[in-house]
């Protein structure tokens, strides 16, 4: 199986807060080194896991310079990549932020479809051919759940044709539109899974690997699972697979991020604090995912 640029396994970290509101930089600098420690091929700052809505200006270009400072220069040895997260459904500031994310240093950006705005193919199309101009690589994200729009395969295709447009994180849901994009892409563009439960289907497929939320918890795990996927080795992938299909399904028991930030902070990755109209889970929630913590052993 062809091993392309940005395949494998990239964890959509989570943005640690203080009590006071503020960016905690001392545990998202733990957070970034836990990852490189744990064998992913990279992180996404500043994606919804990571509650981009509510991330300021002046934090978007500091969380940027923390995650790549310590992820290391691209192609340095035992270091990871960096897709900053550069979406917005203001065109003129996602590319502002991809123009901040270049500056920085990342490898490439994940710009996802223009939310609420429901723009339409066309619209879409000069959105990610704006954001594409700025020469950093751009994987897109089509997640319709989110944003109310999908990107049609034909429309992707023809994004696809700028030649910083290098991938797709598809979390549409939608297997047979995965299929599309997969029999029509270049041999180039990187396809990757943006639901966990759905990244072994994807590969077999000849999908390329996954944006994960459940690698903030498990990235060894998770890393373990793509590489033996990506290597043809889907017996032991599945494997993998079965035994974190329930914390695949328990960390989305209400909105991402709110239950793997939960965990996250048991864990004593970050404390409990969101950004509204993120909030702490229900006291339902947090007993099913206090199972999970002791089945996982994560606490």
């Amino acid at each position: 199986m062809q091993k392309r640029k940005y395949a494998g396994t990239w964890t959509a970290i989570i943005t640690p807060f203080q009590s006071d509101g503020n960016l905690d930089e001392e545990n998202l600098r733990k957070i970034v080194r836990r990852q490189i420690e744990n064998g992913v091929t990279g992180v996404v700052p500043i994606g919804t896991t990571g509650e981009s809505p509510t991330i300021s200006e002046a934090e978007v270009e500091r969380i940027f310079e923390i995650v790549i400072e310590e992820a290391g220069m691209p192609g340095t040895a035992g270091k990871m990549m960096v897709m900053a997260g550069t979406g917005s459904n203001c065109t003129k500031k996602a590319v502002e932020h991809t123009k901040a994310a270049k500056k920085a240093g990342a490898d490439c950006c994940l710009v996802v479809t223009p939310y609420y705005n429901k723009p339409t193919q066309e619209g879409i199309r000069q959105h990610f051919m704006a954001v594409a101009e700025v020469g950093l690589p751009v994987i897109v994200y089509n997640i319709k759940g989110r944003t109310g729009v999908n990107i049609q395969t034909d429309t992707l295709m023809e994004i696809a044709k700028h030649p910083s447009v290098v991938g797709v994180k598809e979390a549409s849901g939608d297997l047979a539109q995965m299929k599309e994009v997969l029999e029509q892409r270049s041999d180039d563009f990187t396809v990757l899974s943006g639901d966990d439960g759905l990244t072994l289907d994807l590969i077999k497929m000849g999908g390329d690997g996954v944006v994960s939320v459940a690698s903030n918890l498990v990235p060894a795990k998770v890393s373990e699972m793509v590489e033996y996927a990506l290597a043809g080795n889907f017996e032991e992938a599945w494997k993998i697979n079965e035994y974190l299909a329930s914390l695949f399904s328990e960390i989305f028991v209400e909105t991402n991020p709110i239950p793997v930030k939960y965990i996250a902070s048991r864990m004593g990755l970050c404390e409990l604090i969101y950004r509204l109209p993120m909030c702490a889970p229900s006291a339902k929630a947090r007993e099913l995912l206090s199972a999970t913590i002791k089945n996982y052993n994560l606490a």
